[in-house]
């Protein structure tokens, strides 16, 4: 087997032709570095160099050789840079599961962001799955971080959470509900538009009983943009995250209810036998932009 380090020697020999200058070069004494080229011919069974009293020359082998021991040596210092950038977080894969309170709050919109600004040879596998199913994978490694809905998490797994956002009652305009304050007994049988698959749904039903109005739900949706949609179109009202309500149809208004004590709770988890310079790097990057969204939903002092 033909060391690098004896086509490393060849190469600075075969581009000055001298071996005092590659001596030189490679930080070698001459004597050395003749031993080192005569042991690469042996191995080879080639002559490599016509030896002349002021300097060498390559023969045909030599020539045959200097291209492939060229590459050789650019493919290993390339391996030996890309192993060194994977090691320190610029280079490699992340797989991350969210759930769309991520992106309706525009927490992983900017952590994104900054991964394609700060590490952009890093590719990033993105998976848009329920809590329970991102815990599932989190626990047989087919994803290293996961943005979910805050819930109780295995003990081998760490929380980091980034927050909450209340709960807003969405009414379709014109309507009764779009001016003036709205009390608990006025919701009371109205039409009601149910998220079936809202991670919080329990604890919303739980705050709408707690503060005394019972509605009439006309119909179930899987997701908050289609309870939008309905209220949109006249068909009832309903409650949502803060959040996707931030752009809304010509026809739907948002009413915020201060005696309505529930928020919606967003988790980061991370694997603790998973962790890499990369996954702490992504890590710390949407827990700073849930608190820089944080800090600007706070209301400023005049």
């Amino acid at each position: 087997m033909i060391e690098l380090r004896l086509l490393r020697y060849f190469i600075a020999v075969a581009e000055t032709e001298h071996v005092g200058k590659a001596a030189a070069r490679l930080h070698i004494s001459q004597s050395p570095l003749s031993r080192q080229i005569q042991q690469l011919e042996e191995l080879l069974g080639l002559r490599l160099f016509e030896r002349e009293r002021r300097r060498i020359r390559l023969t045909d082998a030599g020539r045959w050789l200097l291209g492939p021991a060229r590459e050789m040596i650019a493919r290993a210092d390339s391996l030996a840079r890309e192993a060194r950038e994977l090691g320190s977080g610029e280079l490699g894969e992340i797989s991350l599961g969210f759930v769309g309170a991520a992106l309706a709050s525009g927490v992983l919109p900017a952590a994104l962001r900054k991964l394609r600004a700060e590490r952009p040879r890093v590719r990033i596998v993105l998976r848009q799955l329920s809590s329970t199913e991102q815990l599932a994978q989190l626990g047989s490694g087919a994803l290293d971080l996961a943005m979910i809905h805050r819930r109780p998490i295995p003990a081998e797994l760490e929380e980091h959470r980034l927050g909450e956002q209340p709960y807003v009652l969405v009414v379709p305009r014109p309507g009764r509900f779009v001016r003036g304050a709205i009390r608990p007994g006025q919701l009371e049988g109205q039409p009601w538009i149910a998220v079936s698959g809202g991670a919080d749904r329990e604890r919303v039903a739980a705050a709408r009983a707690a503060v005394g109005f019972t509605p009439d739900i006309v119909v179930h949706v899987s997701d908050w943009a289609s309870a939008i949609a309905l209220v949109d179109a006249g068909v009832g009202l309903s409650l949502v995250p803060e959040s996707y309500a931030a752009a809304l149809p010509p026809h739907v208004a948002i009413r915020r209810l201060p005696w309505l004590r529930v928020t919606s709770q967003l988790s980061l988890l991370a694997r603790r036998a998973a962790r890499s310079p990369l996954i702490d790097a992504v890590a710390r990057w949407i827990i700073e932009a849930a608190g820089a969204r944080s800090s600007s939903d706070r209301p400023r002092r005049r």
